[in-house]
């Protein structure tokens, strides 16, 4: 409207001079400075064709519209804060009036006729710019120095540019991109990286090489943030830095611009916008620099070079003409890559990574194998995969890259081994990775696992000698950079515990790197010891223990191979095996121990001397024995100046000397194999003799150090726990025999020590109570050795009991006399009490000890009457105390105290056992009780609920053990309080789900005490509160199972054990305490939880390490819990085979599970009647078909006249494929074992075809396995006819499958009626057997005749035999393996035998599959063949043909300032060749204008015009666009405002067409569109409104075939725009041919 005005305006008067002061006077309005700009613009072009008129008058009128009303206009705009409130200027029109002035003041300059106005314009400008200020000023100097700029001279004002050009690449790359939301300053550095430099480019000379040397200082960007700005200078500034041949090379003839190709620091920006930009654009800007630079050098032919900026690797970049055809292609592929990589569709990708493989080939030379292009371009694709958001896409991207060794042999290059410990390790860090592949079984182990591995050994194998040991070390290094999850760590360790044997680690590392110094002081290790520990920690994180435990063997496999021994000592090795846990990976016995001894043996002479002397004192000795003795002989002497009386010696060193010690001995084992045993009784005596020489003196030299004891006996104990063998060795292992003789000849001497300790007051502080700790398991120890050798009265811990006893005894009866307690009485009272703990456990677990008559002594009043959860009362600090004691008592009273309770609860519950016969079931049976606590139980029970409200939850144990044997005794008579105890229990238990060390030993004791026999019984009695809580807490238990695996397997397991395993023979085994809690079973039966895809992971992976069996000494050391779901299930049906029809309870028992399976199944089909396969639906159908074809021996005619009816119903719904079979099955096995149900069986035939259409082939599969059904029959011919006569009928479904399965059941009838010759249907030969016939021999390869002989090969009707095949590994495994079941339902029969919780039954041999149905292979004949053209793609070398996104890199180079929305975009874009303008002013729907956009933008259209620009922000129109509005120039016109805008572009040239049906409308056919076309669109509803309709030029409708009379306007205009494109496309080609 503003242009029409101008020219309406210069028109009409004959005075320019009078005309620009006219509009420089009023309101400075946006029209009124956009009419301005459009004047001056006119009167320019005029004078630059000499019609100006007023020669002097028009120059100085220039000036002053300048100076009097441009200048301070835009001084107004530039020292107004952003933001500011404008009272002159609407707030939107800001921009808008800036961007018409600046381009006025443009005009100005050249209409001034000389450049003193344009430089002083400038100077004034960059001196705003320089002094910073508000960011809407930098704003506007900018625009002033984009528009003056052009006007300066290059020779004259090159100093001004120059320092013009040094501002403005100041400011643009001062927009660091780290701020999260664009704000005035982005916009500022943006505009002046879009505009201002280009056009300061375009000068050349000082102000184009000041910018390039401003990017060259600048360096290589060293963070995402810094990429963008440089690289939208770059892109701003490609047609100056990569000129084509032929360009505008500058001003000054012969004046040479930079070549950015010969420039490293520009290739190492392209490559980081490639990889480190966060965004599309920046990658875009890279890829466009990229491309030119290509295209560059094709036309111009010259050589060109780009070296490295370090190092004689190959060029960043170059160019020759020899190899054009090889450069091309590769640059080709190589963008084709990237810009496929932007897609993010594993689909569209996949085919063309073939071409990252041309890449290498093309990189490498074949002459002398040495690298053409520099590997980091490679790095570049692959870390684009790696980081990508599509995790399949990353997977696809890392198993490519470990790859590439397997098929080519790549020479070295330093950035592959960055990039291998970088990028690489980074992306190996992800878990998902490790998935398995579709197909793979579980347990086979992670391809990527498997190809890391591979890859790993292949490339250190090649690497040079010189770079092998610093490359592994930050290999190692890297792991330990990080917190790794389980999974990762342990494929990372798999993979270098098989790098081959080398001594890859020199002594740089060694004394680069040095361990931290540990509890034990000085003892250190060096380098790789170090970082392997330092992963060792990191593995330490994870909560899944064998997965742990196998990192941690992998990496002592890694350290004995790839160590240099002669770097490293003795003392480091053994520092470094500490790091390890002995029960998660190296116990003595395993092939991992025997492997370190092996290792130790071979090497022994090889160990390096330490430089300076080691914790002994004493100088490094290469010889282990010697090693060992010094160690041993070291740690026995107590430090010299120690006090008596601090805190115990650290555990860390026994455990160190213990371990090397036995290594010692194993080793010294290997050695003499086949020489004499006494050599290791010698080897061994040697080494310990200090011990025993210490242990000996323990009762009798009183004088002997307690540091010096203490660590003995800790060394005693650490000897006898780290011997035991965990391999599958003999139990009478020499050396723990030799080790038992030695403590056995201490124990006098041991035993006297400990007594005096305990007893006679030598224990006086809060850090005695761990010496306490310490000499009470030594005496458990003794007391199990002896008792395994043999126990005797006379024997020195018999003479220590007693005594141990009284003493304790009366320490407890002593009191103060009414004085504050001493801290070391009550500390006297805590260890006595806990000595009396041990006693009574000792007593309990081995009756041998009993020292009194089986009734109550004074030990046992004594214990009874103790006054229950009685706290200690903390004492007063004494004066000789130390602070460092009386802090310790002050903050640890609290735990003291506990542990006191605790020992009392230990006590109190060996008297509960021992003295369960006279509990009374309530306390008025017991007028004067001689055993308080046992004879009054309810009592003691209260004080119970006491101590878990007291006690940390770690220390309960003894009190579940207490209320499991009270409970039952009080539940009739005091339900209330019985509840309430177990209600206390659960809490406690829900509290500690997260808590994995004390968890499942409560959950235990928890279950034992609450789902006792006794208690299920009496409740069930009652059915009163106890019977109602225990089913919640078991439902409870059930839902927390599905959270913490292993819960309900605990429940189970006890419930079913407690149930029968009691009893010598199970058939006699009365179930009346079952019998009402058959939900238990039920829930066990059908229990299995569809676990998240992480969960999945880590269960795939254990099992792969449980299936690699003694390879893994994880395997060996660390128990199977057997905590995984299967159990649940596999123990519910060993317990259901155990059972016997011939007992009524058990049969009783079946009866009622049976018919509340059938229950269940039916609600689960009322739920959801159509349900996905393998979802929960499905697979809880399945079990419960499982478990009733368990249950169907058991099963009797009268029973099954009560359920018949329920399986037949069954068959009717609509099932999945494995239930169907389950189905049939059991239809078949009755109908087999009681043919008279067959009357019931026909009577299913008889439903409408109709309610027949899908579960009419359940009934027509089961006759075809009618030769099972009727062996038991006497009379066939009957049946056979019934069944003829049912079948045929069906054979003429209207339904294909159904006609399948009636054709199948035909042939199998037919061949019946033909052997037993049935003379009644001869008459019916012809007919049948010519339809056999003809469906045998059907002609051609159709769908009919792959799916017949498909249902005759499936294993359910040509292998499957229903009565030989009736066994758990069919039920289980075979058939949902068959049927097509996701691999968690498969329960291989293996785990069976392997549950031993549950004893198998007589008849075990029926677990296994006599015939050979465990070799078929699945595949459903209804079902796609999965996976059946995979790998084919793969196959190929490379894909004739791939996806490709069309990039117009020469039409539309990089929008230049694109994240900025200007209202006159289409003006400042203007670069593609279409003339269209696409106007959706009327369009409400956002997807309607989203979809128009992405569609305008692919086809070049040079505008979009919209009603509001606010709608891009609108996610749904981005979700269609896909960022088009970014690369479109977008128009704001409102849809009042169409009619001046549409008249406006008729001015112009424009013809307007509408697209509408009319009276008058062309059919778009017929219609040819005019190059500058304007298209209108309606609205979706209403079109175009009829005041639109008389402005149009025309109207194009599109031609239509159906009923509905209209399209989407969204399609709509897309047809009409690919129209006008493809008619220009055609003139175009024509034009030029």
């Amino acid at each position: 409207m503003e242009r029409v005005l101008a020219e309406t305006l210069l028109s009409q008067s004959r005075d320019p001079r009078g005309l620009l002061g006219a509009l420089c006077r009023g309101e400075a309005s946006a029209e009124r400075v956009e009419t301005l700009r459009f004047l001056l613009q006119r009167l320019e072009d005029a004078e630059e064709r000499g019609g100006g008129g007023g020669a002097g008058a028009l120059p100085e009128a220039a000036r002053e519209v300048a100076a009097g009303f441009l200048v301070p206009l835009l001084r107004g705009l530039r020292g107004r804060p952003a933001g500011a409130p404008d009272p002159d200027l609407p707030a939107r029109d800001r921009r808008r009036v800036l961007r018409a002035a600046t381009a006025a003041l443009r005009s100005c300059a050249r209409l001034a006729g000389g450049p003193q106005l344009a430089a002083a314009l400038a100077e004034e400008a960059l001196r705003d710019l320089v002094a910073g200020g508000p960011a809407a000023g930098a704003e506007a100097a900018v625009e002033v120095l984009a528009a003056v700029g052009p006007c300066l001279r290059p020779h004259e004002d090159g100093p001004l540019l120059e320092r013009m050009a040094q501002a403005a690449l100041a400011l643009a790359l001062g927009a660091d991109g780290e701020r999260d939301e664009a704000g005035p300053a982005e916009d500022a550095a943006a505009l002046a990286a879009g505009r201002l430099l280009p056009a300061l480019g375009q000068c050349g000379g000082a102000a184009l090489r000041a910018v390039w040397a401003g990017l060259v200082a600048a360096g290589a960007p060293s963070g995402p943030g810094r990429v963008g700005p440089r690289l939208l200078v770059l892109s701003a500034l490609a047609e100056r830095l990569l000129p084509e041949p032929g360009a505008d090379r500058g001003p000054r003839a012969g004046e040479e611009d930079p070549d950015a190709r010969r420039c490293w620091r520009f290739w190492r920006t392209v490559q980081a916008g490639l990889t480190q930009a966060p965004d599309a654009l920046t990658r875009k800007r890279a890829r466009y620099l990229l491309q030119r630079a290509v295209e560059v050098s094709a036309e111009r032919g010259a050589p060109c070079a780009c070296g490295p900026r370090e190092g004689t690797g190959p060029s960043l970049f170059w160019w020759s003409e020899k190899k054009k055809d090889e450069l091309l292609k590769f640059w080709e592929n190589y963008i084709l890559i990237l810009e496929t990589l932007e897609g993010n569709q594993i689909h569209v990708i996949k085919p063309v990574l073939p071409k990252l493989n041309s890449l290498f080939e093309y990189a490498v030379s074949e002459e002398n194998g040495c690298w053409l292009f520099h590997p980091s371009w490679h790095m570049c694709i692959y870390k684009r995969m790696f980081e990508s958001e599509n995790k399949i896409l990353t997977r696809e991207g890392v198993i490519h890259f470990l790859e590439l060794y397997e098929t080519r042999s790549l020479p070295f290059a330093p950035e592959f081994s960055e990039f291998i410990i970088g990028p690489l390790m980074d992306a190996l860090s992800e878990s998902s990775l490790y998935s398995r592949s579709p197909g793979q079984l579980i347990g086979s182990g992670s391809p990527l696992g498997l190809k890391l591995q591979k890859f790993l050994v292949t490339y250190v194998s090649l690497l040079p000698e010189e770079i092998k040991s610093s490359f592994l070390l930050k290999f190692i290094q890297k792991m330990t950079s990080r917190h790794w999850c389980a999974i990762p760590i342990l494929f990372l360790s798999k993979a270098l515990a098989n790098v081959p044997r080398c001594k890859a680690l020199g002594i740089e590392g060694l004394l680069a790197l040095r361990l931290p110094e540990l509890s034990l002081g000085t003892w250190k290790c060096t380098f790789l010891f170090s970082d392997v520990r330092d992963v060792l920690q990191c593995t330490m994180i994870t909560h899944q223990i064998l997965l742990r435990g196998a990192a941690q063997c992998y990496l002592l496999q890694t350290a004995m191979n790839l160590v240099d021994v002669e770097k490293v000592t003795l003392s480091d090795v053994s520092t470094f095996l500490m790091s390890l846990r002995q029960e998660e990976s190296l116990g003595r016995g395993t092939s991992l121990w025997t492997e370190l001894c092996d290792w130790l043996r071979v090497n022994e002479s090889c160990f390096g001397r330490a430089s300076a002397c080691n914790p002994t004192g004493l100088p490094e000795t290469p010889s282990l024995n010697a090693y060992v003795k010094n160690l041993v002989q070291e740690y026995i002497t107590s430090p010299a100046g120690e006090r008596e009386d601090c805190f115990m010696p650290d555990w860390f060193e026994a455990k160190l000397v213990a371990m090397m010690v036995l290594l010692a001995i194993d080793v010294e084992g290997m050695k003499t194999q086949y020489s004499e045993k006494r050599r290791t009784q010698n080897v061994l005596r040697i080494f310990l003799d200090p011990l025993l020489d210490s242990l000996l003196k323990l009762g009798t030299n009183a004088y002997m150090p307690v540091l010096r004891a203490d660590r003995c006996l800790q060394l005693l104990l650490k000897l006898l726990h780290t011997c035991m063998l965990t391999g599958s060795g003999a139990r009478d292992d020499e050396v723990f025999t030799l080790l038992q003789s030695f403590a056995m000849s201490a124990t006098e001497s041991v035993s006297d020590f400990i007594l005096r300790r305990l007893t006679m007051n030598e224990l006086s502080s809060v850090s005695d109570l761990d010496r306490c700790h310490l000499y009470l398991m030594v005496l458990t120890e003794l007391i199990n050795i002896h008792l395994k050798v043999g126990w005797k009265r006379g024997n020195p811990i018999w003479r220590v009991i007693s005594p141990l006893k009284n003493a304790s005894i009366r320490h407890l009866q002593d009191t103060d006399s009414g004085q504050e307690p001493t801290l070391a009485g009550q500390i006297q009272r805590v260890v006595s009490m806990a000595a009396l703990a041990m006693v009574c456990e000792a007593v309990d677990q081995k009756p041998e000890l009993q020292l009194d008559s089986l009734e109550p002594g004074p030990t046992e009043r004594f214990l009874a009457s103790l006054p229950l959860n009685h706290t200690l009362q903390k004492p007063h600090p004494e004066e000789h105390s130390s602070f460092s004691e009386d802090s310790a008592a002050s903050q640890g009273w609290g735990k003291v105290v506990a542990q006191y309770i605790h020992d009392q609860w230990v006590c109190l519950s060996f008297l509960l056992r021992k003295y369960h016969t006279h509990i009374p079931s309530s306390e008025g049976d017991v007028p004067d009780p001689v055993l308080p606590a046992v004879q009054m139980p309810a009592r003691t029970l209260q004080s119970a609920l006491g101590a878990l409200t007291v006690l940390p939850s770690d220390q309960v144990l003894p009190v579940f053990h207490c209320m499991k044997v009270l409970v039952p005794k009080l539940l009739t008579s005091s339900e209330s309080l019985c509840v309430e105890s177990i209600d206390m229990a659960w809490k406690i238990i829900s509290a500690l789900s997260n808590t994995q060390l004390i968890f499942w030993s409560n959950l235990k004791a928890f279950v034992q005490f609450v789902f006792d026999t006794k208690v299920l019984t009496i409740a069930a009695k009652i059915k009163g509160q106890a019977y109602f809580k225990i089913k919640e807490i078991m439902y409870k238990m059930i839902e927390m199972s599905a959270i913490k695996t292993g819960v309900f397997n605990t429940l189970i397991s006890y419930c079913c054990k407690s149930w029968i395993v009691s009893a010598s023979d199970v058939s006699q085994v009365s179930l009346s305490s079952a019998k009402n809690y058959t939900e238990l079973i039920l829930e066990g039966c059908v229990f299995g939880t569809v676990f998240r895809r992480d969960q999945r992971l880590t269960q795939d992976v254990q099992t792969y390490i449980e299936n690699l069996g003694h390879d893994c000494a994880a395997n060996t050391v660390i128990e199977n819990t057997k905590r995984e779901d299967h159990y649940v299930r596999i123990c519910a049906v060993k317990f259901l085979c155990l059972l016997h029809g011939s007992n009524m309870s058990h049969k009783l028992f079946m009866e009622d599970l049976a018919i509340k399976l059938l229950d269940k199944d039916e609600s689960v089909s009322k739920s959801r009647t159509r349900y996905y396969v393998n979802s929960q639906q499905h697979r809880l159908k399945n079990r419960v078909w499982q478990t009733l074809l368990v249950l169907f021996p058991s099963f009797d005619q009268n029973f099954l006249n009560r359920i018949i009816d329920k399986i037949f119903q069954a068959g009717f719904i609509n099932n999945q494929a494995s239930i169907k079979y389950f189905i049939e099955w059991i239809i078949i096995l009755i109908l087999h074992k009681f043919p008279q149900f067959l009357l019931k069986f026909w009577d299913c035939f008889s439903y409408g075809e109709e309610n027949l259409k899908t579960s009419i082939c359940t009934f027509l599969s089961v006759l075809s396995h009618l030769d099972i059904i009727t062996q038991n029959i006497p009379e066939k011919k009957p049946v056979l006819k019934q069944a003829l006569v049912t079948v045929l009928q069906w054979c003429f479904s209207h339904n294909f499958s159904i006609r399948l399965y009636a054709l199948a059941a035909l042939k199998k009838v037919w061949s019946m009626c033909k052997a037993l010759r049935v003379e009644e249907l001869e008459a019916l030969t012809s007919v049948i057997e010519s339809s056999l016939n003809q469906v045998e021999n059907m002609p051609g390869t159709g769908n009919a005749k792959k799916n017949w002989q498909r249902i005759q090969e499936h294993f359910f009707f040509a292998r499957f035999h229903p009565v030989r095949d009736y066994c758990l590994e069919t039920i289980f495994y075979n058939l949902p393996r068959l049927s097509g079941l996701v691999e968690e339902e498969w329960i291989a029969i293996g785990k069976f035998t392997r549950f031993t919780d549950i004893p198998s039954d007589a008849g075990f041999q029926w677990y296994l599959s006599p015939t050979h149905l465990c070799e078929l292979k699945p595949g459903d004949w209804a079902q796609q063949d999965v996976g059946s053209h995979l790998g084919k793609a793969d196959s190929q070398s490379e894909w004739t043909d791939v996806q490709k996104k069309i990039i117009p890199w020469k039409n539309n180079a990089p929008d230049l300032d694109l994240e900025l929305v200007f209202q006159d975009r289409v003006a400042k874009l203007g670069k593609s060749i279409s003339r269209l303008i696409v106007v959706a002013s009327l369009i409400d729907k956002p997807t309607n204008l989203g979809g128009l956009c992405r569609t305008c933008e692919v086809f070049g259209a040079s505008a979009l015009v919209l009603g509001s620009l606010q709608c891009i922000r609108d996610k749904q129109f981005q979700g269609l666009s896909v960022s088009a509005e970014q690369w479109l120039p977008l128009v704001e016109v409102k849809p009042p405002q169409l009619i001046d805008f549409l008249q406006q572009k008729k001015t112009e040239g424009y013809t307007v067409i509408g697209v509408e049906q009319t009276a008058k409308s062309v059919d778009l056919t017929q219609y040819s569109f005019p190059e500058r076309s304007l298209l209108l669109l309606g609205n979706e509803r209403e079109g175009i409104p009829a005041n639109l309709i008389q402005q149009l030029d025309v109207c194009v409708e599109i031609p239509q075939q159906g009923i509905i009379r209209s399209l989407n306007v969204h399609v709509s205009g897309a047809l009409l725009i690919w129209e006008y494109t493809r008619q220009q496309l055609l003139r175009h080609g024509g034009a030029e041919s």
